[in-house]
């Protein structure tokens, strides 16, 4: 299975847990600090429907700053619930930017972002490794992310995977925990073990 199948998976995925949200949960908080679920799901979608001169527009207008174009996205595309439901029905095959990378983008976003909805809402799933391994690697080498920077001189260890990765004091987690960890993610740092674990604790959030 190709990235961009993995990447339709993990969106299917998606849609089957925002199909059955409640208008509370819609409006709770996630794990991205000041957005709610239906900012974070509106985010994972933003860009789908764009093409290189909105895409150029946009980047323009947040002066090429990745988080001032992803504000200017959630401003300039609001949806209400049921339409965020339709558009990730009719987008479950990632399109345009999100495609880039072979669909790596649109995996790795993806299932960052959905566990910032499913964590806070104890919705737990277990990720396939097929996705979570490649998600892993562009976590780390994302220029948007800069994931590498956050684990620098430590060396991740998945508890349920066979994965990997740096050289330094081990920090262990599962595949999932080392992710938001990478994509930095506070909530997770009581996840992670080992003599480097507070290390990594401390470059997260």
């Amino acid at each position: 299975m190709n990235l961009i199948a993995r990447a339709r998976a993990e969106r299917e995925d998606l849609l089957e847990l925002v199909e059955r949200l409640t208008p509370e949960q819609w409006r709770a908080p996630s794990l991205c600090e000041g957005w709610t679920v239906q900012d974070v799901v509106t985010h994972v979608l933003s860009y789908e429907e764009l093409g290189p001169r909105e895409l150029a527009a946009r980047f323009a207008r947040g002066r090429f700053g990745v988080d001032r174009s992803n504000a200017i996205g959630l401003q300039e595309t609001p949806r209400s619930p049921a339409e965020l439901v339709e558009l990730l029905r009719a987008h479950l095959t990632p399109t345009g930017l999100t495609a880039g990378m072979g669909g790596a983008i649109a995996l790795t976003d993806g299932l960052i972002h959905q566990q910032d909805i499913r964590r806070p809402l104890d919705e737990p799933r277990t990720i396939p490794a097929d996705r979570l391994v490649p998600a892993l690697r562009t976590a780390l080498f994302s220029p948007v992310l800069f994931g590498v920077l956050r684990v620098r001189y430590v060396r991740l260890v998945a508890t349920d995977l066979d994965w990997a990765f740096g050289r330094g004091p081990e920090v262990h987690g599962t595949g999932e925990a080392l992710l938001m960890a990478v994509a930095g993610r506070a909530a997770v740092a009581d996840e992670l073990s080992g003599p480097g674990a507070v290390r990594v604790a401390q470059r997260l959030g």
